[in-house]
């Protein structure tokens, strides 16, 4: 490894710009990391330090770890799995919170916001590291409050259980993520809101997902479809729609074809009556649907690969699609063109597509790491390249 790799975290922001992107330059990594150009250069002649912020934008424009950058190969763990026994430690004092100061409703409101937008685009470390001292805070602040502002902060603390919650299950702390659901469940009620009910039973799968018990996971889904409000308005009927599009996959994973069709049915004739949009956290629309047609398509099985690259073709996921679903497109069209037999290079490149929008997301899926692995063993793409992006996701 070159010795720029031991000259410390400057050392490494110089070796994994120039070898992880060969064409990046210095300015190119300025801007991507909304830096400036004497920045990067003083970062990466060890002139100046690195403080969290900006480590975290660095990390993502390289689409590496921030704990790869501060340790180097030898990094025991993400940054992510790092912040997460402090993560643990709150939710254990969220009955009994510490005393503490508490912020006015809006300013919280602020907050928890700024978690959605983190989680949609797949910013799990800023997640994991700031997420224990909000949900501490909201805590204190839902002891404290009363009337229509506590039915308010219940909600508020269901939003920031979810955020921690995609960190906690994209890192596979599954026991933190089974958690987590179990606070949402527990608090949902006290906001009184039947859509945000829902979003926390779209979550809900992941319990049962975690576990592998895909039948389980399907009937769950289907009574909190029961259960749902009409699709009145467009909110209710995104809320539907999200559980019907979630209910395929998952009817996919068990290998239940007619419950696979008849949800992807139901989602799409929802989606076409609504924008492209977040409703209540989960993006919902055509563009949505069309995603999951692949994911559906591949969690089938091999038998089903040609119908995953025939809607692949038809169109790329937008850019305004939130982070994560579209990477999880690129990692879903990978393992397509894997099992196709035909196409690995073509695997390769996805891959890399999926890094390229969302680093974090990508790096800790279980699927990269498997098939980052075989494409290796294969030898059919970049030896180089393909060598250094297994090490990234950790494949060999």
């Amino acid at each position: 490894m070159s010795a720029h790799v031991r000259g410390g975290v400057g050392g490494r922001v110089a070796y994994y710009r120039s070898v992880m992107r060969p064409k990046m330059s210095q300015q190119d990594l300025a801007n991507a990391a909304h830096l400036s150009l004497g920045t990067i250069c003083k970062i990466e002649q060890g002139e100046r330090g690195v403080g969290d912020s900006a480590l975290e934008t660095i990390a993502d424009a390289l689409g590496v770890d921030p704990f790869l950058l501060l340790f180097g190969r030898n990094a025991p763990r993400t940054a992510v799995h790092a912040a997460l026994p402090t993560l643990s430690a709150t939710l254990a004092m969220q009955e009994i919170p510490e005393d503490g100061p508490v912020r006015p409703l809006p300013e919280l409101r602020t907050d928890v916001e700024a978690t959605v937008d983190w989680r949609l685009t797949a910013h799990y470390t800023r997640i994991a590291r700031r997420l224990p001292d909000l949900l501490a805070e909201l805590a204190r602040a839902r002891h404290r409050f009363s009337g229509p502002d506590r039915a308010a902060l219940a909600a508020l603390l269901v939003t920031a259980y979810r955020s921690a919650d995609a960190a906690a299950f994209e890192a596979g702390a599954w026991d933190l993520s089974a958690r987590l659901v179990d606070l949402m469940r527990h608090v949902v009620p006290d906001a009184d809101d039947p859509l945000l009910t829902a979003s926390v039973a779209y979550v809900r799968t992941e319990t049962f997902f975690a576990a592998s018990a895909h039948a389980a996971d399907l009937r769950a889904l289907e009574q909190a479809l029961d259960a749902a409000p009409a699709p009145t308005t467009a909110d209710r009927s995104a809320a539907r729609g999200a559980l019907h599009m979630r209910a395929a996959v998952i009817a996919g994973r068990a290998f239940d074809l007619a419950a696979t069709q008849m949800h992807l049915a139901e989602a799409r004739a929802l989606a076409d009556q609504l924008p492209e949009a977040v409703y209540h956290g989960t993006a919902f629309g055509p563009d949505s649907v069309r995603v999951h047609e692949v994911s559906v398509a591949v969690s089938l099985g091999h038998d089903h690969v040609g119908k995953a690259l025939e809607v692949a073709r038809k169109g790329k996921p937008p850019t305004s699609l939130p982070a994560e679903r579209r990477s999880g497109f690129y990692i879903d069209l990978a393992r397509a063109h894997l099992w196709s037999g035909q196409a690995a290079g073509h695997a390769f490149e996805a891959l890399k597509v999926a890094r390229h929008i969302a680093p974090q997301h990508t790096r800790e899926h279980p699927w990269v790491r498997e098939d980052a692995g075989t494409l290796r063993r294969l030898e059919r793409a970049d030896s180089e390249a393909l060598t250094s992006f297994a090490e990234w996701c950790s494949a060999v």
